[in-house]
């Protein structure tokens, strides 16, 4: 639709209205209007005849103060966004949700000795029950094994808030743990500095780094830079490596593409999505033929390399968020992934139950958002829906904030987890992790996070940042420690601040010390 002459339209009628054109609110409005429309957030059907029944709405709150009916006004971009309650539109369930203990007890999560445990299928017994009962010879295996000491370990989650060791003058968009250390831009930083790469000249944000699985295509003893370029991409959102290292994918401007290094060649370009591609990954580390995309227009497209021809499409649609997503992590496995999206929602899907094209088709074209949002303005308002019609995910996690920026949400570790903890970095400062079954298990505070010099593994110290407007956009969990790396936004004016969060030991978590010791 011609937006330009739509808005002009509304402004040339608006001084039909009863309220002056130069009433603050009816300007307010219009200056909105006019932003929205700059930036390209005009939503679809929004016409000269929907801005006067705006207008007129807010002309007849204005006359009725006392009338708090729950229309749609507030949806609408405006001034008056209604600030969400406490506990969030869609308060997060205290209870195990049961979709979410299926896939505890589905064998696809966690450690099967700890499942059957939990069932009673064996006896309850604590770490220093076990370790005695087999040093005097009364137990069936003479010693503690690693599959032993896996399954005492998946409850380790940090629990620290953090400590700072490393700062940065710029906005930090992605922090990684490799193999062996970290991968991450920092100045002053209390780690070793493995090397420093200056990006190619250029008019944009590095949006998104990744390492390779062997830590050599990013940080390697050969400094030289080797550009690749993506057709039909104006920007790259997103890029991340192939299990083996041989090829890249990355999305951006509605486009997926995948670069094989081997041929360097580009091997798959699809215009996937009609908005933004703000994050894709491969679904599985196996074979890399399934690929995911994930965009602003809130839906998630699956893609099967061995399928796509002349006119490729989707293998299935994964339907179920009612705002744009802002990133996709994939469990590795080829069946589960999960999403952040700026509905304030982490959701989890299962591959298996896609929704088909034909029912995609069914509501492309319909939006269930607040229309005019802006994740990048806060406050979220009241939303219409809390999800789409034909919403296939397994589980919906909340609680978090997902503002301001493009947040991750993760799986943690299959090495030291088993995978049963979602994890978020959010726009309030906040890291939360949730247990699969959708409780939360674990809030970490990067506005008390301790500054650099600390030592990350001394005992809790009352000195804390004390940082406000702290905005953590990713976070990374170490595959063998229960130790995580934040990447967080000190304040609006730019600067970041990477903490360390570590396991703090026995007197942080819940419970007696004889149910540990």
């Amino acid at each position: 639709m011609d937006s330009d002459n739509e808005l002009n339209d509304a402004r040339e009628s608006a001084s039909g209205l009863d309220t002056p054109l130069a009433s603050p609110t009816t300007v307010a409005i219009l200056n909105r209007l006019f932003q929205l429309q700059r930036s390209g957030y005009i939503p679809a059907g929004l016409s000269s005849s929907n801005i006067m029944n705006l207008l007129q709405q807010r002309q007849l709150a204005d006359e009725d103060e006392e009338d708090d009916s729950d229309d749609e006004y507030y949806t609408w971009a405006s001034p008056r966004h209604e600030k969400p309650p406490p506990g969030g539109w869609f308060p997060q369930p205290k209870e195990p949700q049961e979709a979410g203990v299926d896939l505890l007890f589905g064998g696809s999560f966690g450690h099967i000795a700890y499942k059957s445990r939990e069932r009673g299928d064996i006896p309850n017994r604590n770490i220093a029950q076990t370790i005695r009962r087999r040093l005097e010879g009364r137990h069936h295996r003479p010693r503690v094994t690693r599959e032993d000491m896996g399954m005492y370990a998946d409850h380790l989650v940090p629990n620290s808030n953090g400590t700072a060791v490393a700062s940065y003058s710029a906005n930090i968009y992605t922090a990684q743990f490799s193999a062996g250390s970290l991968h991450d831009p920092h100045i002053s930083t209390t780690m070793s500095v493995k090397r420093r790469i200056q990006g190619r000249p250029g008019r944009w944000t590095i949006t998104d780094a990744n390492l390779s699985p062997d830590n050599q295509s990013v940080v390697d003893e050969n400094p030289v830079q080797y550009p690749i370029t993506f057709r039909g991409h104006h920007g790259l959102y997103s890029c991340t490596f192939s299990a083996d290292g041989n090829e890249i994918i990355a999305g951006g401007n509605g486009n997926i593409s995948v670069y094989d290094l081997l041929s360097s060649r580009e091997t798959v370009n699809i215009h996937a999505h009609d908005a933004d591609v703000n994050s894709c990954c491969w679904a599985d580390t196996a074979s890399g033929n399934v690929l995911v995309s994930a965009s602003d227009d809130s839906f998630l497209k699956v893609w099967d390399r061995r399928s796509l021809g002349a006119s490729p499409k989707p293998s299935g649609v994964l339907i179920g968020h009612t705002e744009g997503i802002t990133y996709v992590s994939a469990k590795g496995d080829g069946r589960y992934v999960i999403s952040n999206g700026k509905d304030q929602s982490v959701r989890l899907w299962d591959l298996r139950k896609l929704r088909s094209p034909a029912d995609y088709s069914k509501i492309a074209n319909k939006s269930y958002g607040i229309p005019g949002f802006d994740y990048r303005y806060p406050p979220y308002g009241k939303p219409r829906h809390e999800k789409t019609p034909m919403d296939c995910s397994v589980m919906t996690y909340r609680g978090h904030s997902v503002l301001k920026t493009l947040i991750r949400c993760k799986f943690s570790p299959a090495e030291t987890t088993g995978s049963q903890y979602i994890y978020s970095g959010s726009s309030n400062g906040k890291i939360h992790i949730w247990s699969l079954d959708g409780t939360l298990v674990q809030i970490l505070d990067r506005t008390q996070t301790l500054p650099l010099g600390h030592d990350p593994s001394a005992p809790e110290d009352p000195t804390p940042l004390g940082k406000r407007n702290v905005c953590v956009r990713d976070v990374s969990w170490h595959s063998q420690e229960p130790v995580m790396m934040s990447a967080a936004w000190a304040n609006s004016r730019g600067g970041s601040i990477l903490a360390r969060h570590e396991w703090k030991g026995l007197q942080k978590m819940g419970g007696s010390l004889e149910d540990w010791v």
